[in-house]
């Protein structure tokens, strides 16, 4: 451990202790990565700092076709992601974006999907589009920041899973490919299963996961060489033969496209399995380890950002950085243009997106993303919560498992519990308290001491909130 002095930290532990008022760092695109090789300097403990250029800072043009970003040439494997659904189920979140571009560690989740894709090797992207589809190919763009080339492929009506998937086959039909749901968040290893379904005859391999609750999916019972011998979409109770449950993700071969008709809704799990099966296809199963889910409440968009925070691997400021006394537990992700009140805390993972302040005597616990520009009043508390742009907590407020849209307002002393969802523009005066599992739609003024138990909608939106 390092000697005393005006500025003290040990990184080792992750943590950092700031008491020199005001101390500014001036850093860019720095990753403060944990390692054994310290240094001593000044009289300070830190670690190693290494500088690494952001996804795609090189690459100035689209890569060609038949080429990676690298330059080597590219493997042929194909990935279709759907994105043509509305995402009632997350309203008041999709009022205003495609549930693809809901944010998840301060970035549209679908761009952690794209990614991971890539990495994997599925460079060569398909994706249908619907609700809101330019706004998908706004945050995409042709894919070159992932070292992907993606194909958009528009609905004019809905077609369903599959037949989204038909309205795209002339980019497909050359060679087996995978299909994955555009509201997935998962770090499964989708090359295995692409190249499990190639070893194997099947017109189709469905991608099965175990899991607490099936009934909300597609379930599936398999036998010892893992074909599927039945297959049930949504079981009621009794119905419920298997805790297998397909994740969305399947890979298939080209003919599947003759089994599909064309220009009418049809869905996968609902009308082709079943079909297939009757007519002696063969479907098989992968069992799928790791993280997946479909964000398809606001339960499970929690989850999955709980995930992506988990696996921040070190702590990461870029940009100027403004501290008082403050303390850091890592790891972080600081935008530029944070500032931090005296006896302020963060403890990590959490990520906060640039010019967010936090007033004195703030906790920020784990497992919690704040978006930019964000005003955190002095006293305030969020705890394993998402806050998108522009949003300001009051003082002596606590925000507790909460989702909270861009542009509002949450007067002092307030109390957020957990599960609630609170839309775009909204304004809570002082002293409110929302009940659990409740959600505000957009544009709702909320006056001073209301006790919030059940939704509170605006007749200017849509009130339905199942589906897809």
């Amino acid at each position: 451990m390092a000697r005393a002095s005006p500025f003290h930290a040990d990184i080792d532990f992750g943590i950092v202790l700031l008491s020199m008022i005001p101390l500014r760092f001036f850093i860019r695109d720095l990753r403060i990565r944990q390692r054994h090789d310290t240094k001593r300097m000044w009289g300070y403990h830190l670690k190693k700092i290494s500088i690494f250029p952001r996804p795609g800072f090189f690459l100035k043009k689209p890569v060609p076709d038949g080429l990676n970003v690298m330059g080597v040439k590219r493997s042929g494997m194909k990935v279709c992601i759907m994105c043509g659904g509305e995402g009632t189920r997350l309203r008041p979140l999709t009022f205003e974006r495609p549930k693809p571009c809901i944010p998840i560690v301060n970035r549209p989740s679908i761009e952690h999907l794209v990614s991971h894709l890539s990495n994997l090797g599925f460079r060569d992207i398909v994706i249908t589009l619907g609700y809101m589809g330019n706004v998908i190919e706004e945050a995409l763009g042709d894919g070159s920041l992932f070292g992907a080339e993606i194909t958009y492929v528009h609905e004019k009506t809905k077609l369903g899973t599959a037949g989204s998937v038909k309205n795209a086959q002339k980019f497909l039909e050359d060679h087996d490919f995978l299909v994955v749901g555009g509201d997935h968040v998962t770090d499964l290893n989708l090359l295995e299963f692409y190249r499990e379904h190639s070893r194997n005859p099947a017109t189709v391999s469905i991608g099965l996961i175990s899991i607490d609750e099936p009934g909300e999916y597609g379930i599936a019972e398999i036998d010892a060489d893992f074909q599927i011998k039945r297959f049930k979409e949504k079981p009621s109770p009794g119905e419920i033969f298997s805790n297998l449950a397909s994740t969305g993700i399947y890979v298939c071969r080209p003919d599947i496209f003759d089994a599909i008709p064309r220009g009418k809704k049809y869905d996968f799990a609902r009308d082709l399995f079943p079909d297939l099966m009757e007519h002696g296809h063969v479907l098989r199963a992968w069992l799928a380890r790791g993280n997946w889910t479909d964000v398809g409440n606001p339960a499970s968009l929690r989850q999955a950002e709980r995930w992506m925070l988990q696996d921040i691997p070190y702590t990461s400021i870029s940009g100027d950085l403004t501290i008082r006394a403050g303390q850091i537990q890592g790891p972080v992700q600081l935008g530029s243009s944070f500032s931090m009140g005296v006896n302020s805390r963060l403890i990590g993972p959490v990520a906060i997106g640039m010019g967010t302040s936090l007033g004195d005597n703030v906790l920020i616990g784990p497992y919690t993303s704040i978006g930019e520009n964000c005003h955190i009043k002095s006293s305030a508390k969020i705890f394993s919560s998402s806050v998108y742009n522009r949003v300001v907590i009051g003082r002596n407020s606590t925000v507790s498992g909460s989702i909270i849209d861009n542009d509002s307002v949450i007067g002092d002393d307030c109390s957020l519990e957990n599960d609630t969802v609170i839309g775009p523009r909204v304004v809570f005066r002082n002293g409110v308290v929302v009940h659990s599992r409740t959600r505000i739609w957009p544009e709702v003024v909320v006056p001073d001491g209301t006790i919030v138990k059940e939704h509170l909608l605006n007749d200017n939106y849509a009130v339905k909130c199942e589906g897809s």
